[in-house]
């Protein structure tokens, strides 16, 4: 894994089909957090504030900007930024499964401990130095990622009424099997049976990306 400029461990953005990953050659140096609720107003008769319902929960946003630099080397410093772009663009192996059409990747920041998954809604990319060719050689990018998954919706599971530690969960990702998912989970692939058991898997063979499997301890 390559560091920044500093010697720092840089921040990732990772597209979660292909997983391929854009380091951050200068990690930012801040990003905002935002989140909207939607409250609806009822009208009241005599009252200078109207009553106030919640309606529902708003996604949160991410914003941030990104500085690349490649003076001292003097290459294409779009060479550090085109996975972005195709983070943007359709992606044919990823399809809806309400309406079965191609969308774009699912992609995750990861900085330390923040790990923010997310759909990129907005990118834009300003160059400011070039070479004596015309090769851009310094770019300032400014992005924006939508929420996609709470974390907090995938609660750790009760313990049944005879005790003993919660039960641990799994979110499916792109093209992954179970007996993968039970090789990572048990050391042994031969126990995906275990999971779809436990799951009620009618096709094992056909999981859904974003899919929550509850994997059970072995007995």
């Amino acid at each position: 894994m390559p560091n920044t400029r500093g010697n720092l461990a840089p921040a990732t953005i990772e597209n979660l089909i292909t997983h391929e990953k854009v380091y951050c050659m200068f990690n930012p140096h801040e990003y905002t957090l935002s989140k909207r609720n939607q409250w609806k107003q009822d009208k009241v008769k005599g009252k200078n504030v109207p009553k106030v319902k919640f309606s529902q929960g708003g996604v949160q946003s991410l914003k941030l900007q990104l500085f690349f630099d490649t003076y001292a080397d003097e290459t294409d410093v779009r060479e550090h930024t085109k996975a972005l772009w195709k983070m943007m663009q359709v992606a044919e192996q990823k399809k809806n499964p309400r309406n079965n059409k191609s969308e774009p990747p699912r992609v995750a920041f990861h900085w330390g401990s923040f790990y923010f998954k997310a759909v990129i809604v907005s990118l834009s990319q300003k160059f400011t130095l070039f070479s004596k060719d015309g090769t851009p050689l310094r770019t300032t990018v400014d992005v924006s990622f939508q929420q996609v998954e709470d974390p907090d919706d995938h609660a750790r599971q009760n313990p049944t009424s005879g005790g003993g530690p919660p039960l641990k969960t799994h979110i499916v990702q792109a093209n992954e099997r179970l007996d993968w998912i039970a090789a990572q989970a048990y050391g042994d692939p031969t126990h995906w049976r275990l999971i779809a058991r436990e799951n009620h898997l009618v096709h094992p063979l056909r999981l859904r990306e974003g899919q929550q499997l509850v994997i059970p301890p072995l007995d």
